[in-house]
């Protein structure tokens, strides 16, 4: 059987669902044909393959390439002044209603060129493509207008030609309200909606996402924009219950949301909704360390009722500058209290479950991307376990 490369001499932790836990390969091989999984399973099993190239993995881990399913690394500026003020006690909602927060690096976003967007965005990718990262969702947010947001999506779609990776974009003009409609709540939702149809023509964004709480948008106000994104076949996704209940979990499972992200404040009603809508937890450690939340997402009620989870960066300039998945999985571990198997499915099989694409990519199975991250490890807790150490040995994108 012919194939352009095999990587042999492995040990898989696959994520097929059909094998238990991470679905372990002791002496595995993976090949690949056209950028796609041709064979991953046992040797032993494989087909003869007449192969370009054959690396010998000698005993190291194969694992599904890293996903990043939240992040917000298409932003200008730099708010580290407001980390100072942060230690000095003022809080998240302190901060954003004097006119930080979101709406300062707004400013620098609408300044920023295009290009500029772009510049800085990629180095904060490449921190994620070195630690294994093979698909990355990049949202807009921090442009707050017609102009800004298409810029901010066009910038973030341009990041998948600069670098070996794939990258889906989601619109999210609902994040803040932008001062020249601080007295027009309904006139700014009515701006976003009518956002909509040209990013949609050019396909511009994967998803639609909103911030549903106090400081940002009410349920009704999110429900109006995910309506709208509903009627142009957009998938929706919502930042949710984060810093009080608004009930984000139930709304966001009501229009049958890819996720839910961050969810501090989510109850038993919520995590159920999702669990039945099929809606992942998009669980964001970063961010609760960062500003000090000692409110913690509800993974036992999440594990109760079957509500799948993921973990991401949340990359972003205010509340988690952070660019490692590496650590965000400990994160996990230690603030959330998840076992080593769910951080390691969260930022494969369930983050990309969370973009709703599992279908392509998450997994080792036949047919999807050959995307693979190849580590210097003796067990997958090791990825988990361990803190500013990067074991990547080789990260493959499409087979190459």
């Amino acid at each position: 059987m012919r194939c352009d490369r095999i990587w042999r001499g492995a040990r898989l932790a696959t994520l097929d669902p059909a094998r238990p836990g991470l679905g372990v390969v002791e002496d595995g091989l993976v090949a690949a044909l056209d950028g796609r999984i041709a064979y991953a399973g046992p040797a032993s099993d494989a087909p003869a393959f007449d192969a370009a190239e054959s690396v010998d993995c000698e005993g190291r881990w194969i694992t599904p390439g890293l996903i990043d399913c939240h992040t917000h690394l298409v932003f200008g500026g730099n708010r580290a002044h407001e980390f100072e003020l942060r230690l000095a006690g003022a809080s998240y909602e302190e901060i954003a209603r004097a006119g930080g927060g979101i709406v300062s690096t707004m400013k620098a976003t609408r300044e920023a060129s295009e290009g500029e967007l772009v510049a800085s965005a990629l180095r904060r990718l490449d921190a994620l493509l070195a630690e294994g990262v093979t698909t990355v969702e990049v949202k807009s947010g921090y442009g707050l207008s017609q102009d800004a947001e298409l810029k901010s999506l066009r910038a973030a779609r341009a990041l998948g030609g600069e670098r070996p990776v794939s990258v889906t974009t989601t619109f999210l003009g609902a994040h803040a309200l932008p001062p020249e409609f601080k007295d027009d709540r309904s006139g700014y939702v009515d701006a976003v909606i009518a956002m909509l149809p040209e990013i949609a023509q050019e396909r511009l964004a994967d998803a639609v996402d909103a911030f549903c709480e106090g400081i940002a948008f009410q349920p009704d106000e999110v429900a109006r924009v995910f309506e709208a994104a509903r009627a142009l076949g957009l998938p929706v996704k919502l930042h949710a219950d984060q810093l009080s209940n608004l009930h984000g979990a139930r709304l966001a499972a009501g229009f049958g949301a890819l996720s839910a992200d961050h969810l501090e404040h989510t109850d038993a009603d919520g995590a159920a909704a999702m669990a039945k809508a099929g809606t992942v937890a998009v669980l964001l450690p970063g961010a609760c360390y960062f500003i000090r939340e000692t409110r913690m997402p509800p993974v036992d009620l999440f594990r109760q009722h079957g509500t799948h989870m993921a973990l991401a960066t949340d990359c972003n300039p205010g509340t988690s500058p952070l660019t490692s998945l590496l650590l965000t999985m400990n994160m996990g571990a230690t603030l959330f209290r998840m076992t080593v198997d769910e951080c390691v499915a969260g930022v494969t099989r369930e983050a990309a479950r969370a973009l709703g694409r599992l279908d392509e990519v998450g997994t080792l199975e036949a047919g999807k991307s050959c995307d693979l991250a190849i580590w210097d490890i003796e067990r997958p807790a090791e990825l988990v376990y361990r803190m500013g150490f990067n074991p990547l040995h080789m990260r493959v994108w499409r087979g190459q």
